[in-house]
């Protein structure tokens, strides 16, 4: 009898075991379909005049083998470093379904149009590159919840509007540039805001406040 109820127990273990491998290959197979897509629709997006992009075939289900494209020992990706590469076109709001992206490399190309505000999902980002662009539009408020953010350069573009409040509560954030845009109102001042110097926003003549010595209208001042 006592051996019998042992063989149940292995076997019933055996079992669990091999349930939970097909749940886990199951639960990959979801995660790198969704990726396949969500870079199929970057790819469909961008003018690739020089190839780079040749080898994101999304008949592959596995976008760990693609070039510039970088995944972490579970084939989930974490990096996509694309710099300096001639690529045009628009930035694609799919690109929040890469759940474990790390790395957003993007910068020394002329993608235009604005940054999609469903970039904020990306919870576990700490590299956002898009600077050397010609992106317009508003820095999204949504950038706010990457706390996990340690560096934000977005230099280099045509960006417009106020710098939003939301990123001071950026806590990991240690490197900002947003010089070299046209940017407006008042730079925030307080959390993440009071590490940097007036060199993370040259080049914005329309900016004014404490960080870059420049009095606000009185205006300005009591809006923000």
């Amino acid at each position: 009898m006592e051996k019998l109820q042992g063989w149940r127990v292995q076997r019933d273990f055996f079992l669990y075991l091999v349930v939970l491998q097909v749940f886990v290959v199951y639960h990959q197979q979801v995660i790198a379909s969704r990726e396949v897509d969500a870079l199929h629709a970057f790819r469909q997006a961008v003018y690739d005049p020089n190839n780079v992009l040749d080898s994101w075939d999304p008949t592959l289900v596995d976008p760990c083998t693609w070039f510039h494209v970088t995944c972490n020992q579970n084939k989930v990706v974490t990096r996509i470093d694309l710099p300096r590469s001639a690529l045009s076109g628009a930035l694609v709001p799919e690109l929040a379904d890469l759940k474990f992206l790390q790395y957003l490399e993007l910068y020394n190309n002329n993608f235009s149009g604005s940054i999609p505000g469903e970039l904020g999902r990306l919870t576990q980002l700490l590299s956002l590159d898009l600077f050397g662009n010609s992106l317009t539009g508003v820095i999204p408020a949504q950038l706010g919840e990457l706390n996990n953010l340690r560096f934000l350069r977005l230099n280099y573009n045509r960006l417009s509007g106020a710098i939003p409040s939301t990123l001071s509560g950026l806590s990991s954030l240690r490197v900002l540039d947003l010089s070299h845009n046209d940017l407006s109102g008042q730079v925030p001042s307080l959390g993440a805001f009071s590490h940097f110097t007036p060199a993370s926003y040259a080049a914005n003549p329309k900016l004014c406040g404490s960080p870059v010595g420049k009095a606000c209208p009185k205006l300005v001042a009591s809006e923000t």
